[in-house]
């Protein structure tokens, strides 16, 4: 496997956007009479979407699912309007982001986040990725490799010459679809109850100096 290509999922692995869901949530609890969660419950909901976040953030008032759609759809309008009041890269990927470039290789960013909210919060923190594939762009999301593959052929190079870095089970499980090189990134939105070493990972990596060393090793291959 000779590296060509770095891609990333994006919430939980390249940018933090938990505090923004975290703050949503809560002005929507308040809205309610409902107490503030605390961060660190709400954060391994992230990974999950928004419809996952509201379900388990307002079990309180046990609302009906036609309820409960329309406060996720508020919820997401909400969060259109502000993505990245509190979102900003994990610590040290600016550094890992820039080596990329030094050694040439492409990278690009695989999300099952919507393109209404995923380009006004790469604008918003000055992330140009050399392609973003969204589920706007895609018939099927992950773990399904399509998207993977998609960016691969958008940044001119195989699959197989790909890794992809996730925090989620899925995200494994599409970069082995794709016959990509994968690698868990610990430090992002992993339950409590899950455990990434049991996705067949090709790497487990919890800081991006971790990551990077990994791809150090897959270049000399």
């Amino acid at each position: 496997m000779r590296l060509k290509a770095v891609l990333f999922d994006l919430d939980g692995t390249l940018i933090d956007t938990a505090a923004d869901f975290h703050l949503l949530l809560n002005q929507m609890r308040q809205e309610f009479g409902l107490p503030g969660l605390d961060f660190q419950t709400v954060r391994p909901w992230v990974s999950e979407g928004s419809a996952y976040i509201l379900r388990h953030g307002l079990a309180d008032l046990e609302p009906e699912p036609a309820t409960l759609e329309q406060l996720t759809r508020l919820f997401l309008d909400r969060y259109a309007d502000a993505p990245a009041q509190r979102s900003q890269l994990f610590p040290g990927f600016t550094q890992l982001l820039e080596q990329l470039e030094k050694f040439d290789l492409p990278w690009g960013i695989v999300t099952n986040k919507r393109r209404r909210f995923c380009d006004p919060l790469l604008s918003a923190l000055n992330i140009h990725a050399d392609c973003c594939i969204c589920p706007d762009d895609v018939l099927h999301t992950k773990p399904d490799p399509e998207g993977l593959c998609l960016a691969a052929q958008k940044l001119g190079v195989q699959a197989q010459n790909c890794l992809y870095v996730g925090d989620h089970r899925r995200d494994i499980e599409a970069g082995r679809n794709a016959n990509m090189k994968t690698a868990a990134a610990c430090w992002g939105y992993i339950s409590l109850h899950d455990n990434p070493e049991h996705w067949q990972a090709d790497a487990l990596v919890h800081d991006c100096q971790e990551l990077l060393q990994y791809i150090l090793m897959l270049l000399k291959e």
